[in-house]
């Protein structure tokens, strides 16, 4: 008996833990852009600057109207709502210009820059998004059956689409208690660590969840061959156990031999038998079907063996 993980394939898109899309707090026409797509930049790093001159106009009208009802209202000429409206109107304009210059608000990686000089922005127009990709996420949807095996930490693997080649081990951050009732999936989220900057946001690429291990029996990668498609192992059985599937084997001769005491009572025979194996782990196959615990399997010089081959085992090597 061994541990063996079994690993659950699916295809995920790696999404930033922080996105930030960078909205205009403040319109006008843009004069400088001081960033492009790629660039890293820092918390309260210049982007934008703008030509506020509408702005600006918009700001002397309100101040000047505001001035305006202010002497109206000590006369008692207007009411205090109105002046209240005017005064409103007036930090609002003198708050836009205060935006003349757009920064970042934190540090990351300058997505798509949907704007350039000379455009007119207006505020709340989104004009690109920073990237933090020092963490990404994926979300695996895992079959509901393997719930009982599945657990925080668990290790999550990224494998490039075609390939076996490993990319990046992530780890199990977190599972949906529901499960979904037209996928019968439960939802899972891996977190990758990427200092490196390899991964990217957006990227799609194969995920393998490792579920927890459980305990089955298994054979040494040298006890199994293939014929056709179909795996064997040759157990070490009794005659009584070859008499109930000679194949090919002589078995008048062997009974014979037997007899003569040119082979022990006890003799050990090659028994090539059919196994379901698994996927190999640590240079072990998990069986499936074929075998029962505690049988032995030959380990070496499978190519010479036949079924209904004596056989002698022969002690371990001191490692």
């Amino acid at each position: 008996m061994a541990d063996f993980t079994e690993g659950v394939d699916t295809v995920s898109t790696l999404e930033a833990s922080n996105l930030v899309e960078l909205a205009a707090q403040s319109g006008g026409r843009i004069l400088e852009l001081k960033i492009k797509q790629g660039d890293e930049v820092d918390p309260g790093q210049l982007l934008v600057v703008l030509d506020q001159a509408e702005e600006k106009a918009k700001a002397e009208t309100a101040k000047a109207n505001y001035e305006r009802y202010r002497y109206l209202a000590e006369t008692g000429a207007t009411s205090q709502k109105e002046l209240d409206r005017y005064r409103t109107q007036y930090i609002s304009a003198m708050a836009k210009l205060s935006y003349s210059n757009l920064r970042s608000p934190s540090g990351g990686t300058v997505s798509d820059v949907k704007v350039k000089v000379g455009d007119v922005i207006q505020q709340g127009q989104v004009f690109t998004s920073l990237v933090q990709n020092n963490e990404l996420e994926a979300r695996v949807e895992v079959p509901a059956v393997f719930a009982d095996r599945l657990a925080l930490g668990q290790p999550v693997l990224l494998i490039a689409p075609g390939r076996e080649n490993l990319i990046a081990t992530g780890k199990v951050d977190s599972i949906d208690p529901r499960v979904n009732k037209k996928t019968q999936g439960l939802l899972v989220k891996a977190v990758f660590p990427n200092a490196d900057g390899k991964l990217r946001d957006g990227q799609r690429l194969r995920t393998r969840v490792q579920i927890k291990a459980q305990q089955e029996l298994s054979v040494p990668f040298a006890a199994v061959t293939q014929t056709s498609g179909q795996s064997f192992v040759f157990r070490l059985g009794s005659f009584d156990e070859l008499k109930e599937n000679p194949g090919k084997a002589d078995l008048e001769k062997l009974e014979k031999g037997i007899k003569a005491g040119k082979l022990p009572a006890d003799a050990l025979f090659a028994l090539q038998t059919p196994v379901t194996v698994g996927e190999l782990e640590n240079q072990l196959y998990p069986i499936s079907k074929g075998l029962e615990a505690n049988q032995k399997v030959a380990t070496t010089n499978l190519l010479n063996l036949r079924h209904g081959m004596p056989v002698q085992v022969q002690p371990a090597k001191a490692k």
